[in-house]
């Protein structure tokens, strides 16, 4: 089968076509021809080195599908080959073909393109286990989402949305702005121009919110502190800017905070699976009525792997960078 190879590492030109054996699915795997694969940040880190799989997950870049089961590895049993599914993979989705464990699979919500579907699963799955099952999120409370133009900003902005949240985020230019005002966000602040500190403040009448989901880290974290309301949960899922940095962890005292974060990768097939699970309750529901949507920005041949990941890595796109692998070559404007 073709894949995308990423050799030993380095910059988006290292990605480059190849030619390997379809995988056999192991015991509760599933294997899918891969219709479209979804970009995301650890995609960028593992090509560049600094993201390896886990043990037993394909060395191939790539964590999301859509496509359909052809063959199924021993005591899989909740899917029958010619199923249709989008997926949660643990590598492997820059390729033709790929394994998936049977329960990190979903069905295609009612009324979405196979190009759709493959845009769920990494935002949906670090979405829910993050805001709502760590977080806690609930009904008539805030949340301030980082990145808010982001394929998993978009998401958070939508889902906390939905499910009844007062919605905050921040994004670096108008057209941003615009964008998550769009999906529903009540305030998109630009970070280049205002304070986020003092402006979830104000319009919180100095409370802070309840809830803040980051993906910078860095000079951030002390700020979230302070924009945080007592009893508020920092939820951190990834750092843009160093990990490293000296903070005065004083206001986790006085005002009561939670700092907690995950990594979806090396969570157990059990735990994906719960995820899903949840997922299929909650929210797909949701997708099927059209209450939340993902946001597609732009859609690139699979041969063209190296021109998307330089996309992500501008941070100039809105929404998620999508591939075509065996699915129909589609123009999103």
């Amino acid at each position: 089968m073709k894949f995308i190879d990423h050799g030993t590492g380095g910059g988006p030109e290292v990605l480059i076509p190849g030619q390997c054996q379809v995988p056999s699915p192991q015991a509760g795997e599933v294997l899918v021809k891969v219709a479209f694969a979804g970009v995301n940040r650890p995609d960028c880190l593992q090509r560049s080195g600094r993201y390896p799989p886990p043990p037993g997950a394909s060395p191939i870049v790539g964590l999301e599908i859509s496509g359909e089961v052809v063959a199924l590895g021993e005591g899989a049993t909740k899917w029958q080959i010619g199923d249709k599914v989008c997926a949660l993979t643990n590598g492997g989705a820059y390729a033709e073909y790929a394994t998936v464990p049977e329960g990190q699979a979903l069905p295609i919500p009612s009324g979405y393109s196979m190009l759709q579907a493959a845009a769920l699963p990494e935002n949906f799955f670090t979405v829910w286990t993050n805001v709502f099952q760590r977080g806690k999120l609930k009904q008539g409370e805030s949340i301030l989402i980082h990145g808010g133009s982001s394929g998993i900003g978009l998401t958070a902005v939508q889902l906390a949305r939905a499910f009844g949240a007062q919605v905050y985020c921040t994004v670096g230019n108008a057209d941003k702005v615009a964008a998550c005002l769009k999906a529903g966000a009540h305030v998109a602040i630009d970070y280049k121009t205002q304070d986020f500190v003092e402006e979830v403040l104000k319009l919180t009448d100095q409370k802070g919110v309840n809830a803040i989901l980051d993906m910078v880290g860095g000079s951030y974290i002390q700020r979230n502190l302070k924009a945080l309301a007592i009893e508020g949960r920092l939820l951190q899922i990834a750092f843009l800017q160093p990990s490293k940095v000296e903070v005065d962890w004083v206001s986790l005292l006085a005002k009561r905070l939670t700092f907690t974060g995950s990594t979806l990768r090396p969570r157990s097939a059990l735990d994906k699976a719960q995820i899903a699970n949840e997922l299929k309750e909650h929210v797909w529901p949701l997708l099927a009525n059209g209450k939340v949507a993902p946001v597609i920005h732009q859609v690139f041949s699979l041969n063209e792997a190296a021109t998307a990941h330089a996309l992500m890595e501008s941070s100039q796109h809105i929404g998620k960078i999508m591939l075509t692998v065996s699915g129909e070559s589609i123009h999103v404007s």
